[in-house]
């Protein structure tokens, strides 16, 4: 299952700078992950300052 990125987003980008196969875009106010590319590696999750991405 891909990763999602929950509201605690602070819209930094570290998470897109973090992806390996470039899933992640900003989005409306938080960035998104594309659930089709996402190879469930956690390399977001590992980047983010706030745990925004979820497994």
């Amino acid at each position: 299952m891909a990763y999602t990125i929950n509201d605690d987003c602070i819209a930094c980008g570290a998470c897109a700078d973090g992806c390996p196969v470039n899933a992640i875009s900003e989005g409306d106010g938080k960035y998104v992950i594309n659930a089709d590319t996402c190879i469930d590696c956690g390399a977001c999750a590992g980047a983010c300052p706030v745990g925004a991405p979820q497994a």
